[in-house]
Order: C-alpha cells, then sequence, then structure tokens
C-alpha cells in the first residue's frame, strides 16, 4: 500500500521587537540609505517556539483514519473467528518446513509470557494519554489525539490485512507440547504478522516523537525513546516466548509499528524557516518596503 501525502511548507512570522545596539546585524538592502533616521524599525524574527506544531489536512487525514479505523474493527472481527483447523491439519504440519531463522520459535510456550504481553499491549493503548501532563501538548489535545487514532488506524489496518489474507500457523501450531484444543482453534492461523508489537511500538514510538517535536530543546527525550524501544521490544520478547509468533513476524511488527509511531506525527510537522539569524525588516520613512537581515 503506497501513501502519497503531499504537504505545503508553512511560513509563519511573529513581530519581535529589539533595541538597536552595537551588534546591529547586517543589513541586505541597499535602500536602507534612504531609511529616515529618526524612524526605530523593528525586524520581524521567526520564533520556532511559538509557531503551532501539526498541521491536518482534513480531506486526507480523515478518510484515512476512518478507513483505517473502520476497516480494522471490521477485520478484526472476522481473524478471530476463522475456521478451526481439522486434526489432520495440525498433524500434517512439519517443523522442518519452516527456516532455520524462525524454526527455534516452535519449541517455546508459555501462557506467563501469552498473559503478560497482553499486559503491554492493553497498557499502551491508553498511554498517549500521559502527553496531556505537558501545559503545551495539552492545548492542542484534540489535534495530538486524532493523530493518533490515525496512526493506530494505519497500524491496525496493515495488521488487520495481513492476517485477513493470508493465513500462516502460529509457532505453537506445530509444537507437540501445545494443548490440542488451542492449536486447532482459528486464531492459530494469525501468525503474519505480530500485530501486539506493532501496536505497541505505534503507541510509544508516537509519544517519544509528539514529546520531541513539542520540547525539541528537552534533554529528556532520548528517555522516551529508549523507553519506547524497550516496552516495543519486551513485547516482541513475549510474543516469541509465548509461542505466538515466529522472529520474523516480530521483526516486521517493530518496523511498521516503530515507523507509523514516528511518520505520521512526522509528516504532519509545519516546515516553517528554522534559522535563528535569518529576520524580515519594515522599510519606513522617505521609501517603504521590507528588507532582509541576516546576522553572520
Amino acid at each position: 500500500m503506497k501513501k502519497t501525502v503531499v504537504f505545503a511548507i508553512v511560513f509563519i512570522f511573529f513581530l519581535s521587537a529589539y533595541a538597536q545596539n552595537d551588534t546591529l546585524p547586517k543589513i541586505i538592502d541597499t535602500g536602507m540609505q534612504s531609511l529616515d533616521t529618526n524612524f526605530h524599525f523593528q525586524p520581524v524574527a521567526i520564533t520556532p517556539h511559538n509557531e503551532k506544531v501539526y498541521r491536518i489536512k482534513p480531506w486526507i487525514d480523515v478518510p484515512l483514519t476512518v478507513g483505517g479505523v473502520g476497516w480494522s474493527l471490521y477485520a478484526f472481527t472476522k481473524i478471530y473467528n476463522k475456521d478451526t483447523s481439522t486434526l489432520a491439519q495440525i498433524m500434517a504440519l512439519n517443523r522442518n518446513d519452516v527456516s532455520r531463522f524462525n524454526r527455534s520459535a516452535i519449541d517455546q510456550y508459555s501462557q506467563t509470557a501469552f498473559d503478560n504481553s497482553n499486559i503491554f499491549f492493553y497498557g499502551s493503548m491508553p498511554l498517549p494519554l500521559v502527553l496531556l501532563l505537558d501545559k503545551k501538548i495539552r492545548k492542542d489535545a484534540l489535534k495530538v489525539g486524532f493523530l493518533y487514532l490515525e496512526a493506530m488506524g494505519i497500524t491496525g489496518f496493515l495488521y488487520t490485512g495481513s492476517v485477513y489474507f493470508h493465513d500462516k500457523y502460529r509457532p505453537y501450531a506445530y509444537n507437540a507440547n501445545t494443548p490440542m484444543v488451542r492449536r486447532l482453534r482459528g486464531g492459530a492461523k494469525n501468525s503474519f504478522f505480530a500485530g501486539h508489537v506493532a501496536l505497541v511500538g505505534t503507541s510509544t514510538f508516537f509519544i517519544a516523537k509528539v514529546y520531541s517535536d513539542y520540547r525539541p530543546e528537552s534533554k529528556i527525550k532520548w528517555l522516551f525513546y529508549t523507553l519506547a524501544a524497550g516496552a516495543t521490544a519486551s513485547t516482541g520478547y513475549l510474543r516469541y516466548k509465548s509461542g505466538e509468533h515466529f522472529p520474523t513476524d516480530i521483526l516486521l511488527g517493530v518496523g511498521l509499528g516503530t515507523l507509523t509511531g514516528i511518520l505520521v506525527p512526522h509528516f504532519h510537522k509545519h516546515r516553517p524557516i528554522k534559522d535563528p539569524n535569518l529576520s524580515i525588516v519594515p522599510i519606513m520613512g522617505s521609501s517603504n518596503g521590507l528588507s532582509l537581515v541576516y546576522k553572520f
């Protein structure tokens, strides 16, 4: 699935007054000699701290979000109600048909690991609410909430779509130590790809990215990304130990979840000029106009 999103670059200028002094920046304008010496000009500085962080395009984002969430809700009712396998189908599964890289997952089965993976899964969904503790982010709560819904909708669409159209037995289906009733269930054919891991990755990396966008000067940004990586990796490990997914399924879930969590906010960012040395100076006096000011 290819998604082409074209975002306009928005230039936002704020007035920032300051007195002239000996460190006055060089003025790039040949007509400055005509400036009234009694006029005290005020350059318009670009102040990234006051600009809006994200921009939403309803004609793109609303259909994308509604489509992703709508399909996910529909597909979830289908992928966990697949037809059960027959005993003959399960007994015909051969571990030698699994690649060497994935084969070790067949010997894994742990109900405890399964239960713990669900803690990460269900706990991560409301986790972005912690962003509301930040005053700056809280002002854009609806916008950030919508972007989170869009990110989760995209991840859900990719996961449910892959499982809906492709049956792949989970590692425990090959494992003779797994209760047969579990091996026979329809959900045992939902190995590709790791949905728990993808959704945890989307949620936690979304938090890290949004916080970093609102607080680019923060010295603890690395902590958010570290926690996101730790939560995603832990979920992947637990899904492996529970026999739910093969390593390749987990790696794909990690990659897709991480990218969605980071790229959805990234593609919605404003793109103003960030150079603090560049200003726009209005000229008033014997002649009127604008002049660029650049501090070297």
